[in-house]
């Protein structure tokens, strides 16, 4: 099953199901309830497919990444915050700040929470996954390492569309069969196994649970492995993960 998000002709938005190439909405993500007559797709524009009260991502969490970089894997999961107002969505522009230096792709693959979660167990923490998105975890690189005493993290990764999430929501997926790759400008420049991930999404959730409470709708990012580039205004990027598509941008 797909979830998607979409505006309407008349400027509404809706949350729904994607079947038959069109959009059923339904009362809220992951609700039975329906709420109106299905909309053809090629009639509405595809949104980020949630709003995330939580938008998490994970740093050093590939096994690839960790052994060429030298990082040492860590024993709970590295993880920061990016704000609401980084959130972008299929065919968005996403505009490069002046002056802030290099900045970089991170096909990543996202997991949405569809049920709060607090304190639970690794093997119970599936159940609180709603499914699977593609994520681009865009970072200006300079401003992440620019005062020495303090790495940017939000800073480095919460400009205005720096966090793409779509197309679509899609669940009953195994993670480990997923690969990421991203193109710039059609060609490929990132491919690597979700299976190298050093923490699963089960177990993403199950530590991240630890910390703080999850919510419906909340998206944890799983973080990147080799091969995240620079790019630049003109370029379009896209995340690809077959069996959930892909989400592709505008640079400016």
């Amino acid at each position: 099953m797909e979830w998607a998000r979409a505006r309407k002709g008349d400027g509404s938005v809706v949350t729904g199901i994607v079947e038959g190439g069109a959009l059923h909405p339904r009362a809220a993500l992951g609700a039975e309830q329906g709420a109106g007559d299905p909309v053809a797709l090629a009639e509405v524009t595809l949104l980020a497919p949630v709003v995330p009260g939580k938008f998490i991502g994970l740093w050093n969490n590939f096994h690839a990444a960790a052994e060429k970089n030298g990082w040492a894997q860590p024993a709970h999961p590295l993880y920061f915050l990016k704000p609401v107002t980084s959130l972008a969505g299929p065919g968005d522009t996403v505009a490069i700040p002046p002056d802030i230096g290099r900045v970089l792709f991170e096909g990543e693959l996202g997991v949405v929470i569809g049920a709060e979660c607090r304190n639970v167990p690794a093997d119970e923490a599936g159940a609180a996954i709603l499914g699977y998105t593609c994520v681009n975890d865009f970072t200006a690189l300079n401003i992440l390492t620019e005062d020495p005493s303090f790495p940017q993290w939000t800073r480095a990764k919460g400009f205005d569309g720096f966090g793409v999430i779509g197309p679509g929501i899609v669940t009953g997926l195994d993670w480990r069969a997923l690969e990421v790759k991203v193109t710039v400008n059609g060609r490929e420049r990132q491919s690597y196994a979700c299976s190298d991930m050093i923490f699963g999404p089960e177990e993403i959730v199950a530590r991240l649970s630890k910390d703080m409470t999850l919510m419906p709708g909340d998206v944890i990012a799983c973080g990147t492995s080799l091969g995240a580039m620079p790019v630049k205004p003109g370029q379009e990027v896209e995340v690809r993960i077959e069996g959930i598509g892909g989400v592709a941008v505008r640079m400016a």
